[in-house]
């Protein structure tokens, strides 16, 4: 099996190092430092009180390592449709795509009868993403560890190691088992579930609410899930993503309350969105919450405090330089 992970940071260090020392034949598209430090000392996992490094093909062009079996993208939504043909030469006739990030994603009504020719603008504008990458050829992912990068190539990891993988029409294709048979051999949690929509948008209830709130607020996990007044924004948010979801066919298997009683377990954390605004990257509100939105549009379900909240964290985030939408 041979496996590319485009984008080798925290996550996608996680994967290359754990797959690799598995048996499978890894390789990585990086850049800069990181490449660097790949290509002298391997990738280097920090995990339970040890070490595990790996060393693997790597490379800032997709053209030198060939075609794939899978390619797994751990980028952030709002960096594909940039890189998209450069990922070209990692393609062959029956390469799949697993789409490891978080938000919607860009495949989202590809398998859905009588919806695919819709395309989800807030992160495949122009359908650029399905014309380079068709949605044929995406697994669903979602990530649930927490991992950081350190330093250039340096992974740690600090918990969770379940990546939920499901074909987007359903099936539990030959493909899909063995990815999730080669990455269980590989210590990870990777059930395959027929409803992975179901699954992302678990994760996605939370982040559409949380991730702008702590962004406008710059209040950790905690403060906004139990302060009564910034509790009532995230639910009412949270609530508006159900019944879109909804109506798109999407089943909830928790209820609202017990999602933001499990967000505020997670204790003092900065959202990934607020430590982006931090440090002045730019920041993933399309794949969260934009595409709710358009979604939403979609379906014809109102999204009020959605749009609200939407209208003020693209404010928020272009004043800081961090948001070009």
């Amino acid at each position: 099996m041979k496996v590319c992970i485009f984008g080798a940071g925290a996550i996608g260090g996680y994967l290359a190092v754990r797959m690799a020392n598995a048996g499978v034949d890894v390789s990585v598209v990086a850049r800069g430092p990181n490449l660097a430090a790949i290509r002298e000392h391997g990738l280097r996992l920090r995990i339970d009180g040890r070490e595990e490094v790996a060393k693997v093909a790597a490379s800032d062009s997709a053209a030198d390592l060939g075609p794939q079996d899978y390619v797994f993208t751990t980028l952030k939504a709002h960096s594909l449709p940039p890189v998209v043909d450069r990922m070209a030469p990692l393609f062959g006739p029956d390469t799949a795509f697993v789409t490891a990030m978080n938000g919607v994603p860009y495949w989202y009504f590809h398998g859905l009868a009588g919806q695919d020719w819709r395309t989800v603008e807030a992160v495949d504008p122009g359908g650029r993403v399905s014309l380079a990458i068709p949605p044929g050829r995406a697994i669903g992912c979602v990530v649930y560890p927490a991992t950081e990068s350190p330093e250039p190539g340096v992974v740690e990891h600090h918990d969770g190691d379940r990546f939920t993988l499901g074909e987007p029409d359903g099936s539990k294709s030959e493909r899909v088992n063995a990815l999730s048979k080669a990455m269980i051999e590989a210590g990870f949690k990777a059930p395959v579930r027929p409803r992975i929509r179901d699954e992302i948008w678990v994760k996605l209830w939370g982040n559409l609410a949380f991730n702008p709130l702590s962004a406008l607020t710059h209040q950790t996990l905690d403060v906004l899930a139990t302060q009564d007044d910034l509790r009532g924004v995230a639910r009412a948010m949270m609530l508006e993503g159900k019944a879109v979801a909804e109506a798109l066919g999407v089943k909830f298997s928790i209820d609202v309350d017990k999602r933001i009683a499990g967000a505020a377990e997670v204790g003092a954390h900065k959202t990934s969105m607020l430590q982006d605004l931090e440090r002045g990257r730019p920041m993933e509100i399309d794949a969260l919450l934009t595409g709710v939105c358009e979604l939403g549009a979609a379906a014809g379900v109102a999204t009020p405090t959605l749009d609200l909240v939407l209208a003020l964290v693209r404010a928020r985030a272009r004043a800081a330089g961090c948001y070009e939408g």
